[in-house]
């Protein structure tokens, strides 16, 4: 996904679900702070979204704007909504910290809240699924995030100790794996 499909994207799901703001979190986040990050960012087709507060709206967002819809059948992209306390676990403080995608140009005036850098890293590692990893470890290596700023926000992550220790580990193994060391 581009970061012109995103914004899009947003404005599209904003005017469906008759709100002037989402979230948006996943992977394509990453594109409110860097609009064209390179090819390993930009290989989904879909954005994860969801409207604040309100999960009837989020879930016609899926229906409607989700994977075989018209929408994406006409487009080749697609929002899949859901809640961001569902599916991801994330950093104390996340919601102050997201890059807004939106310009009366681009968006028709809506809001994309996308996560930061930061935590939609630890977002991504906290998950530890294979197709996190690459990902993870080109944030690192193109320098999207420092590693030892990631070890140092670990704590604020809402997670035990043993799962804590579990996400030291292995942010600590993505970037001896690509040369890093933290």
């Amino acid at each position: 996904m581009t970061f012109e499909q995103l914004a899009h994207l947003i404005q599209v799901c904003c005017e469906h679900a008759d709100v002037y703001e989402i979230v948006v979190f996943g992977s394509q986040s990453v594109l409110g702070a860097k609009p064209d990050p390179g090819p390993e960012f930009t290989a989904s087709m879909e954005a994860d979204v969801y409207v604040r507060n309100d999960p009837a709206k989020t879930e016609a967002i899926d229906v409607n704007l989700g994977e075989g819809s018209p929408f994406h059948e006409k487009h080749g992209y697609y929002a899949q909504g859901g809640d961001p306390a569902d599916f991801a676990h994330l950093p104390t403080g996340w919601e102050e910290r997201t890059v807004k995608i939106g310009s009366p140009y681009f968006t028709d005036g809506r809001i994309g809240h996308c996560l930061s850098l930061t935590d939609l890293f630890l977002s991504k590692a906290s998950a530890g699924r294979e197709k996190d990893r690459p990902f993870c470890q080109a944030m690192l290596t193109r320098g999207f995030v420092d590693g030892k700023e990631m070890l140092a926000w670990v704590p604020k992550m809402p997670l035990d100790g043993a799962a804590q220790d579990t996400l030291i580990r292995r942010i600590r193994r993505w970037a001896k794996d690509v040369g890093m060391a933290i």
